[in-house]
This record gives structure tokens, sequence and C-alpha cells, in this order.
């Protein structure tokens, strides 16, 4: 149950002082008051991302597997990468992001979803979509990219995530959403 003394507080940000620009993200100290109570909190800016869910003739899944520095390990995850400029559409995002890791191209996205990576800090916006009628087209990896494109049978990914072996949020989010919406 709700405890009305605490519910939605008003929030103002009082001053954003930059801590770190990266090429990635950029982080802000924020310091805040919350209902009469000041505060510092870290804020992430990220432009946002795009993602696509890439679907075969035969119903298989391409997925991509790559480093995370991150994580110290390999993963096995949807194509993605960020867009280019605030004001790029999740869209052109999401068809470059297909071709680049793929090799594939398409001229046909549906809208899956959008997720919030992380909301207690971080202000990235990832955008998903599905792509079929697929076409082959060359990859153009980054310089610090080595990609292995691999095809999945969906209930394969699906048991991934049921046994905790893949924990990418935007990949699982856009699976089990996948299946759901498509009743798979």
């Amino acid at each position: 149950m709700l405890n009305q003394d605490n519910a939605e507080k008003p929030v103002r940000l009082i001053e954003r002082k930059l801590a770190y620009k990266g090429k990635v993200i950029t982080v802000y100290d924020d310091y805040v008051d919350v209902g009469g109570h000041k505060t510092h909190w870290d804020f992430i800016h990220h432009m946002g991302a795009a993602a696509v869910l890439p679907v075969l003739p035969d119903g298989r899944i391409l997925m991509v597997r790559q480093y995370r520095h991150a994580l110290g390990r390999y993963t096995l995850e949807l194509p993605a990468g960020k867009r280019d400029a605030e004001d790029e559409s999740f869209e052109v995002c999401a068809m470059r992001e297909l071709e680049e890791e793929t090799g594939y191209k398409t001229d046909h996205l549906d809208f899956l979803l959008y997720v919030n990576t992380t909301i207690a800090f971080l202000d990235e916006k990832i955008g998903i979509y599905v792509a079929d009628k697929l076409t082959k087209g060359k990859a153009h990896w980054d310089e610090d990219e080595e990609l292995g494109v691999e095809p999945w049978k969906l209930e394969d990914l699906k048991q991934l995530i049921y046994e905790g072996k893949m924990t990418d949020g935007k990949t699982v989010a856009a699976i089990m959403t996948y299946a759901a919406k498509y009743g798979k």
C-alpha cells in the first residue's frame, strides 16, 4: 500500500555540474531538492540507441556475439548501437545497425518497444524494432568491434533467458515481447 506521506514529493534540480564527458556517455553531479531535503545524485546522459530483432525467412533470429568489457565476457545479444545524434530517429539508427553488425538490410521495420535501461541514474532510451524481409548486404564493423553473427531459434533464446544465461536487458525484453506479441 502506498504511504501518502511519501507519495510524489516535489523534486527540483538546483544545479548540474559536468563531471565527465566520454564518447558514449556524459556524467553529471546533480544537486536536487526533494520535498525540502537537499541531496546529491549522479546522473548519466546517453543520447539513446536502437536495437533490431532480425527475423530470417525460416523464423530464426539473427543474434550477435561480442565481447563486453564491463562484464569481462562475450554476450549474445541483438544488433544495436547508439544514435549518431540526438535528433537521429530510432528507425534510421536501427536500420544502420542491422546492416553494420549483421550484413543484412531491410526496408521494413515494425516497432516493438522502448526500453529505458537503468532508470535510477541513466536516461538511455532504446527503440527496438522487428526486421523481416531481409536482403544480404555487407557488414561494416566499427574498429573496436569483432562480432559473430549467429541464427537462433526463438525457443532456444527463451531457454537461455530462463536459465539465466542471457542477461542483456534490451535483448531479454525484445525476445519476450516478440514472443508475446507475435504468439510464438
